[in-house]
């Protein structure tokens, strides 16, 4: 039976641009979250989000009347869970908001409907939002991946997103999917809901593998980030320019360094190794051992910026970048902030904050002292210590001349006269 209504749960980076593009294929999508300001929002047809080109698509879905937002659930035949999985404060997968979505979705389901767990999640937990279910709705017949071939009267599965913030709607439709079901017609009904808008081909499997992959791709990035952030603790102190290092070291015909940042940011790379350790911590010392190199660069940036000359002069602090990524208004574990909550605790220096996505700090740096969110113009005017944290293009327009006068960190690259790790 053709998918003609789907409800998203989840309104974010992922959960938004997915409930707009399925809108724009023709399919009814419901769009829900728990903010009732992102609702409203959306159901002016603008997205609460800094994604390029997602405010037209928002916008002609809603004016089509193809996505309306709500804050609870509605029935419909394919239910998408795309929530939060945040970890704890000791690392370990935190699920109570699919947990929430699970309970919130219960009382909806209809024999033949189709639930998607989009979310990144730990290995196994497909198979647990199928037992919520199960203790929900005990009158159907929940898939397991115990016994894949048993009837069921719901189909659930895994599918992960793969898309890069900035380039959101682009690759939802380009790239390849993975889809993991639980039951055995589970993925291949997930992948003819997502042939309305995939061109990338679908590769299916069991939900437990699915989540695995996911896992094991983001890791696989932190791991080789990792490697050139540790180049870079140990090439700084030497005086060498890492960047020249891994530049030439590129020059080898089977080697491919990536560069240095000020640490790892975002809700995947930053989190998603900690998942495969806490599955199994005895089998995962290099996936913690590169979580912590990533964790502890924010520190470092810290202690250069206050070993600057101008620093310890008393002069004013501009950090250039809250954002994790280049264009883009995602805090999420952004190590930019990191930097900046590591820097008050040695220095006193009043610190000008540059963010051109954001209207107002966070709330774990809009508490601190002598903290202010000010114009790239104002910065410039002010500060003697410049620090480059995010990319962003318009950061690249900043004159030679005007660096010249400045004590000078650029941890991206940008500025390539002037100093940088």
């Amino acid at each position: 039976m053709a998918v003609k209504h789907v409800c998203v749960l989840g309104l974010g980076y992922v959960g938004l641009p997915t409930a707009a593009v399925l809108a724009s294929r023709g399919i009814q999508v419901t769009g829900v979250d728990t903010n009732p300001k992102t609702v409203e929002t959306i159901r002016n047809g603008k997205p609460h989000i800094v994604e390029p080109d997602l405010d037209m698509i928002v916008h002609a879905a809603v004016s089509g009347g193809k996505l309306t937002a709500n804050t609870s659930p509605v029935t419909a035949d394919a239910f998408i869970l795309a929530v939060p999985t945040p970890f704890d404060a000791d690392r370990k997968p935190d699920l109570k908001h699919l947990h929430a979505a699970t309970h919130a979705i219960a009382e909806f389901l209809k024999a033949g409907d189709l639930v998607i767990v989009e979310s990144t999640v730990p290995v196994g937990a497909t198979a647990q939002v199928g037992a919520w279910l199960a203790d929900a709705r005990p009158d159907l017949k929940m898939p397991s991946s115990d016994a894949p071939s048993a009837d069921h009267d719901i189909c659930i599965s895994h599918s992960p997103e793969r898309v890069l913030p900035g380039q959101v709607l682009l690759e939802l439709v380009r790239n390849d999917r993975v889809i993991g079901g639980l039951g055995h017609d589970c993925a291949q009904k997930t992948a003819d809901l997502y042939s309305a808008f995939v061109e990338g081909e679908m590769h299916l499997t069991d939900a437990q593998t699915a989540e695995l992959v996911k896992l094991s791709e983001n890791a696989y990035r932190d791991v080789n980030i990792a490697f050139a952030n540790e180049l870079a603790n140990v090439a700084e102190p030497l005086g060498i320019d890492v960047r020249e290092v891994v530049a030439l070291a590129n020059r080898h015909p089977r080697v491919n360094i990536l560069n240095p940042g000020p640490g790892v940011g975002g809700h995947c790379i930053a989190v998603d190794p900690w998942f495969i350790v806490a599955t199994d911590p005895d089998n995962t010392p290099l996936i913690r051992t590169a979580r912590n190199v990533n964790d502890g660069r924010p520190a470092t940036i810290a202690a250069q910026i206050a070993d600057l000359t101008n620093t310890k002069n008393g002069g004013v602090i501009a950090c250039l970048g809250l954002s994790y990524k280049a264009d883009i208004d995602d805090l999420r574990e952004s190590p930019s902030i990191h930097v900046i909550e590591e820097l008050r605790k040695r220095v006193d220096n009043q610190i000008l904050i540059i963010e051109p996505n954001i209207r107002a700090l966070p709330a774990s740096l809009d508490h601190l002292e002598n903290i202010s969110l000010v114009t790239l113009e104002e910065c410039l005017n002010d500060a003697s210590v410049l620090v480059l944290l995010t990319d962003h293009k318009v950061f690249g327009s900043v004159s030679d001349d005007i660096l010249k006068t400045k004590d000078i960190l650029d941890t991206r690259g940008v500025w390539p006269r002037t100093q940088s790790i």
